[in-house]
């Protein structure tokens, strides 16, 4: 489970991109790709290595003003599975 103080950040070779042909974003990897919906893509647009899961997740409550409980909780699990598949690393 992803502590509020922990900092996702995307491992060398991950990336966002738009792709053109399906107009969406993906989350690419090497040899490797996860199309996102939109609440991936907001959630992984936050994730830039510097600000913890708590200033990551309250600044999406504050932006799409859901409760922060809820946000951190999705978040949570999204972000989770994504470290599982070695597409995320999490540092305390």
């Amino acid at each position: 489970m992803i502590g509020p103080e922990d900092i996702p950040t995307l491992p060398r070779g991950v990336r966002l991109h738009f792709d053109r042909v399906r107009e969406t974003w993906v989350l690419l990897a090497p040899e490797r790709a996860i199309t996102l919906d939109a609440v991936g893509h907001a959630i992984l647009s936050e994730v830039d290595g510097t600000r913890s899961f708590a200033q990551i997740t309250a600044g999406l409550a504050q932006k799409y003003n859901a409760p922060a409980e809820e946000i951190a909780r999705d978040s949570a699990g999204f972000l989770g599975a994504l470290r599982d598949r070695r597409f995320l690393d999490v540092t305390q």
